[in-house]
């Protein structure tokens, strides 16, 4: 069978997406498999109950398609797929959006788009299995585990092949230049402290010296109960762009670097601040520009923000929390749309999806 070919929910409950994953040399083979739900025969309720079960247990990535806005095949079904398009107009996709299941993504044209997801996936077979495994085991645990989780897998992608592609491609580089002045800006005003990203000439970019800074500040209001509210957000043309690249590839103990993450980094901090907590983005937010904010139980975005989550294409899945913090805001199924397309998604997108929860100056 072509990789380009979609099968049916019939062929799924045959057993169609069951080949061997790995080929002779270990390499993934159709690491996504595309499947259509609108062929015309029917399945039967049998066929129904174990592509159902198939999908569940299958180590693919499934996508479903249909050109209908509202799948015409039960519910069980489209949560046991890992994402399913269905079809809008330009001018309703947001409506859509807001109205439909988060199992489901509308686009414009699912065919187009299931056969760019597919290709985006055997650019980089590793880090789209993993994240497939990350996502389904992550939505079951609490939030620290989930956060380990997410680090132990990054840290085996950084030993991946796909990330050496990435790197190799990308050329040597200079390491990043210090801060000249503070990185973060942390200023207390009676009971709310406000905190701000402060490297406007790298975009703020999420590198060690910000991130160190970043996580002594939250960790003031972790301790203090007074503080009362915390306000994050960015100087600068952008909350943030996300990992400072010059600093990729440089970890040489990525078992440091694991405990790191998961140990002197921000998502667990800000977790931490609960209700306490707002985010105001602005501009465009990348990865950890994204990933940390989803944490705040209210992110305000400005007028114009994008976000976009580009890590797939280095090889590699969001390490900054976007596998724990960004799926319990829009569910699992849109945050593989959010990794797999790896494009812009406006403001008014992410209201839709609950991504954010307001667009204010």
């Amino acid at each position: 069978m072509l990789a380009t070919t979609a099968i049916s929910i019939t062929d799924l409950a045959a057993g169609a997406a069951d080949a061997d994953l790995l080929d002779s040399h270990a390499r993934p083979s159709r690491p996504l498999q595309v499947v259509d739900l609108d062929l015309p025969t029917a399945p039967t309720a049998a066929d129904m109950e174990r592509a159902v079960r198939r999908a569940r247990d299958s180590s693919r990535l499934l996508v479903g398609r249909t050109g209908r806005a509202v799948p015409h095949c039960p519910d069980v079904l489209l949560s046991a797929l890992d994402l399913t398009l269905v079809r809008a107009s330009r001018d309703r996709l947001c409506v859509m959006d807001t109205a439909g299941d988060p199992v489901t993504v509308a686009v414009t044209d699912p065919a187009a788009e299931a056969e760019f997801l597919r290709a985006r996936a055997e650019e980089q077979p590793q880090a789209a299995l993993v994240l497939h495994q990350v996502l389904g085991m992550s939505e079951g645990l609490p939030v620290p585990q989930a956060l380990d989780l997410e680090s132990l897998a990054y840290s085996t992608l950084l030993g991946g092949s796909g990330f050496a592609r990435w790197l190799a491609a990308r050329g040597p580089r200079s390491a990043p230049p210090r801060a000249a002045g503070d990185p973060v800006v942390v200023r207390r005003e009676q009971d709310v402290l406000r905190i701000t990203l402060n490297r406007p000439e790298r975009r703020n970019a999420h590198g060690a010296e910000l991130r160190d800074a970043l996580v002594t500040a939250v960790d003031v209001a972790v301790w203090d109960e007074t503080v009362r509210q915390v306000v994050l957000d960015g100087n600068g043309p952008c909350f943030s762009s996300g990992g400072d690249l010059d600093e990729f590839g440089t970890a040489v103990d990525l078992a440091a670097a694991h405990l790191i993450r998961t140990r002197a980094g921000a998502a667990s901090r800000l977790h931490a601040l609960g209700s306490r907590l707002t985010a105001r983005i602005h501009g465009t937010c990348v990865g950890a520009g994204i990933e940390l904010p989803a944490f705040a139980p209210w992110v305000l975005a400005a007028p114009g923000t994008t976000v976009r989550l580009p890590e797939l294409a280095m090889g590699l899945i969001p390490g900054a929390g976007g596998t724990v913090g960004i799926p319990r805001r829009i569910g699992r199924w849109r945050t593989l749309y959010l990794v797999l397309d790896g494009r812009a998604v406006s403001a008014e997108r992410a209201l839709a999806w609950g991504l954010v929860d307001r667009i204010e100056e």
